[in-house]
């Protein structure tokens, strides 16, 4: 009688294990098997960490094996149970892996195909096709989208984490508690000792220095030491944690008169304002996007400020960036005047403080939350309800989308809600942030999140005339690796333009996407459809470098780009194309570490072996 060798992988996490009673079912082209009892309670088998062997004994030959069914039953109470994958050695030596990489809870029965990565369309038999769409159909169910609040991009609809599908919970909530967790950085930091200083205007700029005590790194204490100085300031434009703000000025903007005469002792080469801006030298950050938005009035004891700046920046004869007039608002007036590096000390560093509190705003509102956070949650949504798990996209995204759901979710429910966390820290908080995302939005295109693109538009490509722009540097070569690996795995699977435009799963995620998550917003340039190979290459590419190297650079973080232990690919040409990845981001990897060398200030966020592969934080 034909005997099939039956491999089980439970997972790592804690708690992964079960002593429930497990059942397996072969179905095969030639027949099914009967239902198999794997494991009985207190067995010891499926235990965390485990991996378990069976023979499974058939009737007749099953022919080729297409699904395997796992079946778990409650033996006692409910006991979920991660499973990582089976593998399958068939009578006549064959070894077929079924990737799961799921949670199986309750009491409920999951269907599993084998790990080769299939188009909709290389399905021939129907029980093949009845399984691909019941799986979306379920998905569909699960995955729904909300709008959490008017003028957002649509996201999860699930009031707290704990309604989420278990397959994209965290393991445990204890670690993503952001209430908890601001308690222990208050505690870790000492700064409760100094929350009176937060309550009151400060006596002395000194107290800086309190609140970076416990920071003790050879970058914060360099930082530090020179965070009044003009080359810091404009220094982190260009490789501080929001480094997208900065354009190359074109034109002196109307709102912001600055002449000649005011700035022509910052002015090192013996040109007029207008010449230097022809020469590439003027460089402009506008908080435009903050003018209106509301203080926060949740504490009718503390009086908040927010302020819309525009900063005018100079490339000086040493290649660095620094800052030569400051305007606080965004009308000009005798009530709104312009500062300038010449005035009183005090009163260009406070200028330049404005300017930081305002880029704070925007970086953790704009740049991080919407335009990573945000972002990343819609392609992962719209690949739950509309890519099948047998999907070569599907596999390529799913890393990529771990546990960014879970996290906006917890977000949404602790530090960006009513009277949440952003309330009680920010000066948006109260309902600004909510006005910051929704201008933002409006404001915000596909174009923006091609890195390439975004970086050209802003006139800031070229490394002759901005050699010290590290973010751009090290985006693009990331950008480029990530696009290559993209390529490499489209041209496996689809062999043409016109197998792309078949695809009616691609197509059913690119208009999720552009309808639900963008609201249809046609001046968004989200694309509706996706008609070409190298359309597709780039459209993976933004979805993944925003949920991992763009994340990296403006909030940096823990699971590194490139590393994929869930193994969803088991096909050599796509694991060979992993290891040509893996490989350019090493060499990227030398290419930052040589650079950085003997640096005061290194630039490492974007190294890829810091990247990681998701917004998980």
């Amino acid at each position: 009688m034909p005997s099939y060798t039956v491999t089980v992988a439970t997972g790592t996490q804690w708690f992964a294990g079960t002593d429930d009673y497990i059942y397996l079912i072969l179905e095969g082209t030639a027949g099914c098997s009967e239902r198999h009892l794997l494991d009985k309670p207190f067995y010891n088998d499926f235990e965390r960490g485990a991996i378990d062997s069976y023979d499974v004994t058939v009737a007749e030959d099953l022919g080729e094996i297409q699904l395997l069914k796992i079946e778990k039953r409650k033996y006692w109470v409910h006991d979920d149970w991660y499973l990582r994958y089976i593998t399958v050695k068939t009578p006549v030596g064959d070894h077929l892996e079924f990737p799961c990489y799921r949670w199986i809870t309750e009491d409920k029965e999951i269907v599993l195909r084998d790990g080769r990565a299939k188009l909709h369309r290389d399905d021939k038999t129907q029980i093949l096709k009845q399984h691909r769409r019941k799986e979306l159909e379920e998905r569909q169910k699960m995955y729904r989208w909300k709008e959490w609040h008017p003028g957002f991009p649509l996201s999860i609809d699930a009031n707290c984490h704990s309604d989420l599908p278990r397959d994209i919970q965290f393991d445990s909530e204890k670690g993503v508690d952001f209430v908890l967790n601001y308690s222990k950085a208050m505690e870790n930091l000492y700064v409760n000792r100094f929350m009176h200083m937060f309550q009151s205007s400060w006596s002395d700029f000194a107290d800086f220095e309190k609140i970076f005590v416990r920071i003790s790194n050879t970058i914060s204490e360099y930082v530090m030491q020179h965070w009044q100085e003009d080359f810091m300031f404009g220094y982190q434009f260009l490789n501080g944690c929001n480094p997208v703000m900065i354009k190359r000025c074109r034109e002196l903007p109307k709102k912001l008169p600055v002449t000649t005469d005011m700035v022509e002792c910052s002015l090192e080469r013996n040109l007029t304002l207008e010449e230097e801006i022809k020469q590439g030298n003027i460089f402009l950050v506008d908080y435009e996007l903050l003018d209106g938005i509301d203080a926060n009035k949740t504490d009718p004891c503390t009086l908040q400020y927010l302020a819309a700046p525009i900063c005018l920046l100079y490339k000086n004869m040493e290649n660095k960036i620094v800052p030569i007039a400051i305007q606080i608002s965004q009308i000009p007036g005798p009530d709104n005047p312009i500062f300038l590096p010449s005035d009183d000390k005090y009163d260009w560093l406070l200028a330049k403080i404005w300017v930081r509190s305002s880029d704070f705003h925007m970086h953790q509102t704009v740049t991080h939350l919407l335009r990573t956070h945000l972002i990343s949650e819609v392609f992962g949504i719209a690949m739950f309800r509309q890519l099948p798990a047998v999907h070569p996209l599907f596999k390529l995204l799913v890393p990529h989308v771990r546990f960014t759901i879970a996290i906006n979710t917890k977000a949404r429910e602790q530090l960006i809600c009513e009277c949440g966390l952003f309330d009680k820290a920010n000066a948006t908080g109260g309902g600004g942030h909510v006005q910051m995302v929704q201008r933002a939005t409006k404001e915000l295109t596909y174009s923006s999140l091609c890195f390439p693109e975004e970086i050209k538009a802003k006139g800031m490509d070229s490394k002759e005339d901005i050699p010290y722009y590290y973010y751009r540097d090290d985006g693009i070569k990331v950008w480029e690796a990530i696009k290559s690996f993209m390529t490499d795995v489209i041209d496996i699977y689809y062999e043409s333009d016109e197998v792309v435009c078949e695809d009616l799963e691609l197509q059913a995620f690119v208009k999720d996407v552009y309808v639900y998550g963008m609201k249809g917003n046609k001046s968004s340039g989200f694309p509706k459809t996706i008609k070409t190979r190298e359309k597709l290459s780039e459209y993976l590419t933004v979805a993944i470098f925003t949920a991992s190297a763009q994340h990296a650079a403006v909030n940096f973080g823990q699971l590194f780009l490139g590393m994929y232990p869930d193994e969803h690919f088991v096909e050599k040409p796509v694991k060979q194309a992993m290891m040509k990845f893996r490989k350019d981001l090493d060499e990227i990897v030398s290419v930052i570490t040589e650079r950085n060398k003997n640096k005061k200030l290194p630039y490492y966020y974007l190294s890829p072996n810091r990247i990681p592969n998701s917004v998980a934080v």
